[in-house]
């Protein structure tokens, strides 16, 4: 019968669309209105009622590196094959586990020669793979003396490595993005070893333990304080040996990735949720309820003749450091990533002290993060019409970089979104708009054991997955307020771990 009627659809739109003038309604309006009526909160809830079942098996947890994480892989990829999608599991990976096997060495040996205090002076970074190197120093980008507020932009950008030579140690400054992205960036530009030395403000001059929860570099890489960094940087020629003795064992998990049948390949309309939990709990508002829903979704557009090849993605370890998302991105071709035309982001779609929220992509709030890359204010105020045709209210939530749609801006693919909000205070002034209660956490279970079942707000999911439905659909037959990806440009880079 539902075949049926998308064709019965079709057929009537279709010649309806060619017909009418812009603005008109189309092929996005008829298609979004059948697929907000055919998602169903009562079957959203069954796949959260599946994700809760396997998490009860396996030890209370879906987190990455378990079996509740690779039997919640294997729910969500069996239904999409059985929905008739082409699904692609693309293995990722994460740190395992990490230790040293003695302390590093840093020393100058030339000119001169001087050896620097393991453990005090700088510390390996976690998980820094083990290394021994030899090379000379090669400063990037960085604002000696410092500034007086941070501010350093040292190794943030890919461009700032224009002219390093590879196979020499990069010398980085803490600054302004973060570890992760500095030590990327070095790594593809082709540094033997990496050195990222503190900013030098007062509070921020002495090294300390850090663990970046990823590795992304496969050299040795060391955090040291202001001293060390700013008398290399200042003896011409430095040339320096870095080793780490350590052991680094790197696990592996699967992004589930599935598409549509139909759809032009070259226009993709991109969307998320991440399927692992934390290893404290099942996780199933954190992130059950945006798997959840985005699955329904996929089931129930299945035969929808879609317009634009619609990618639907369920990523892996984005608790320990957005590893899934990021790695996915980072092996896109820039061809590749061009075709993504929007991304949209589904995380924490059901809180039970909710607000609706929607990310910031014009900036219009102007807190924190600027806007999203061009095309980010768009999606926005699209997710806006679909609440205001509900008579409820929005409010913006800042791209502050805590979920997968992080390395999708960092690259200028526009991004937009739902957040019902985490371990944040519910104002007053959204419980005006809202309900609930102020001065409350939005969810009291974020992060923990007791994020369950119990832990829905039904009316929250059942508009939410409503809304995200309406929102693929639309993108899924047009594109025309979303720019081209050859002429967006990117969006300034998200910091996602500590700076």
């Amino acid at each position: 019968m539902r075949r049926i009627t998308i064709a019965l659809i079709t057929a009537l739109s279709l010649p309806l669309a060619m017909a009418t003038p812009a603005g008109a309604v189309g092929l996005d309006d008829a298609f979004a209105k059948l697929l907000v009526k055919q998602v169903k909160g009562p079957n959203v809830k069954k796949h959260l009622e599946a994700l809760q079942a396997i998490a009860t098996a396996n030890g209370g947890t879906r987190a990455a590196g378990t079996p509740g994480y690779n039997a919640s892989r294997d729910y969500v990829a069996g239904r999409l094959r059985k929905a008739g999608y082409k699904v692609t599991l693309q293995p990722i990976n994460y740190v395992e586990s990490w230790s040293e096997n003695a302390p590093p060495t840093l020393a100058l040996t030339a000119p001169g020669s001087k050896s620097y205090v393991p453990n005090e002076d700088f510390y390996s970074f976690q998980p820094s793979p083990a290394g021994d190197v030899t090379a000379q120093v090669q400063g990037v980008d960085l604002t000696l003396p410092p500034a007086p507020s941070p501010s350093s932009n040292s190794g943030c950008e890919e461009s700032a490595f224009a002219g390093f030579v590879p196979g020499r140690i990069a010398l980085i400054q803490r600054g302004t993005c973060a570890f992760a992205q500095k030590i990327r960036n070095a790594g593809r530009a082709g540094a033997a070893g990496i050195i990222v030395f503190n900013e030098g403000q007062p509070g921020r001059t002495d090294a300390f333990p850090l663990d970046i929860g990823e590795w992304r570099a496969d050299v040795p890489m060391v955090f040291a304080d202001f001293a060390v960094g700013n008398e290399l940087a200042s003896t011409p020629g430095a040339t320096v040996r870095l080793k780490v003795d350590s052991k680094l064992v790197l696990g592996t998990n699967d992004n589930v990735i599935a598409e549509s049948r139909f759809g032009d390949p070259r226009h993709v309309v991109m969307t998320g949720a991440h399927l692992d939990s934390v290893t404290a709990g099942p996780g199933i508002n954190d992130d059950g309820s945006g798997t959840a829903s985005i699955l329904e979704v996929a089931e129930e557009m299945a035969h929808f003749p879609v317009k634009n090849k619609v990618r639907f993605a369920f990523w892996a370890a984005e608790e320990i450091g957005l590893l899934g998302s990021d790695q996915y991105v980072e092996a896109l071709s820039e061809a590749e990533r061009d075709r993504i035309r929007v991304y949209l982001n589904f995380d924490m779609v059901a809180s039970p002290n909710y607000a609706y929220k929607l990310y910031d992509g014009d900036n219009s709030d102007n807190v924190g993060s600027p806007a999203g890359p061009p095309g980010s204010a768009e999606i926005e105020r699209q997710l806006q019409a679909f609440y205001a045709s509900r008579h409820l209210p929005t409010v913006g939530t800042d791209f502050d970089g805590r979920s997968d749609y992080g390395p999708f801006i960092a690259v200028g693919i526009p991004s937009g979104g739902i957040f019902t909000g985490a371990e944040g205070i519910k104002t007053a002034e959204e419980a005006a708009l809202f309900g609930g209660t102020a001065g409350a956490a939005y969810d009291a279970c974020y992060h923990q054991a007791c994020d369950t079942m119990a832990n829905i707000n039904d009316t929250a999911l059942d508009v939410d997955a409503d809304a995200i439905a309406d929102s693929i659909a639309r993108y899924a037959f047009n594109l025309r307020s979303i720019p081209s990806r050859t002429a967006a440009g990117a969006a300034p880079q998200v910091a996602k771990t500590a700076t």
